[in-house]
């Protein structure tokens, strides 16, 4: 498997022709025979470190942000969204962040039209999870739906979980209005949406596979192809640094911490053994890459595989 990783402009218009500059917008992809896998931008996040890192050993913390050269009170990690084309379809996992929700994120559908796809082009739309950075990006600033020839997919559990009017009573305050713009989502897309279970082949060389903590469905998706395989982890890996580091530890960022280093540990051993590829949400480098040991840890590798 050989990634090609590019940046590119975003066309020609007259702001280029004033010098005014451009919005460039990075890009990996991967042909795995059959299957060409590419990840675009849809901007990144601004978040405070303490809802990652609040309550861990203050002092091994610091050693490894600072040797990854993260900022300790605000991180801003990108926002990586999938596309896999083979056999005339164009399927996304996750859309983004939409208009709504931050306003350094949002911009998948300029990423996808600097790389040639419409909205309309697009043929299913899988969800890792119901997150406003994965989900919210189905309706645009009207709360029309932007994929308007898509059929939508998402894990039985991880869409009863946001369509149960009782979750914004459990979810916490903090996240309460993750599960208002959630069902309202679900629901204008109600009529397109269908969910599926653990070890299902969704599309043809797509199978799901159930990575739960960072919420309480969360998904994951490994594609094949006839060279190759990548394995899409969403958010169940969700930084570059301490989730490799130190896998065990709990994060904020999860709905439930325990279950979430669990899975994460599990899926960096099984990525190191079959040396799979791994695309990740909030991972550097447009989120494509290999997971490595690291003596007793792990390292996120982005160069070629």
């Amino acid at each position: 498997m050989k990634i090609q990783r590019r940046t590119m402009l975003k066309g020609l218009g007259a702001g280029a022709l004033l010098g005014l500059p451009q919005q460039a917008w990075s890009a990996a992809t991967m042909e795995l025979g059959g299957l060409t896998v590419s990840t675009v931008s849809d901007g990144h996040l601004a978040l405070p470190a303490e809802f990652f890192f609040d309550g861990l050993p203050e002092d091994e913390l610091t050693t490894i942000l600072e040797q990854y050269d993260v900022a300790q009170d605000t991180l801003t990690p990108p926002c990586n969204v999938t596309v896999a084309q083979f056999g005339g379809r164009t399927v996304l996992f996750d859309c983004g962040s939409g208009p709504a929700f931050m306003p350094t994120a949002g911009k998948l559908v300029d990423g996808l039209s600097v790389m040639g796809i419409r909205p309309e082009d697009v043929t299913e739309v899988v969800f890792t999870h119901g997150h406003p950075d994965h989900l919210w990006g189905v309706l645009d600033d009207f709360n029309d739906p932007v994929f308007t020839e898509a059929q939508y997919m998402m894990g039985r559990s991880e869409h009863a979980y946001w369509s149960d009017p009782e979750t914004v009573e459990t979810i916490g305050e903090a996240r309460a209005s993750f599960a208002v713009g959630a069902a309202r989502r679900l629901e204008a897309i109600a009529e397109d949406m269908s969910t599926f279970e653990s070890g299902q082949e969704i599309r043809p060389g797509i199978i799901a596979h159930s990575s739960f903590g960072h919420t309480p469905g969360h998904m994951s998706f490994e594609l094949r192809g006839t060279e190759g395989a990548v394995l899409v982890v969403g958010d169940a890996i969700g930084n570059g640094h301490v989730a490799f580091e130190r896998p065990e530890w709990p994060s904020g960022s999860d709905q439930d911490p325990e279950t979430a280093a669990n899975t994460r540990v599990r899926l960096l051993d099984m990525l190191t053994q079959e040396r799979m590829g791994l695309i990740g949400f909030h991972l550097p480098g447009g989120g494509l890459g290999r997971v490595e040991r690291k003596g007793d840890a792990y390292q996120f590798v982005t160069e070629d595989m």
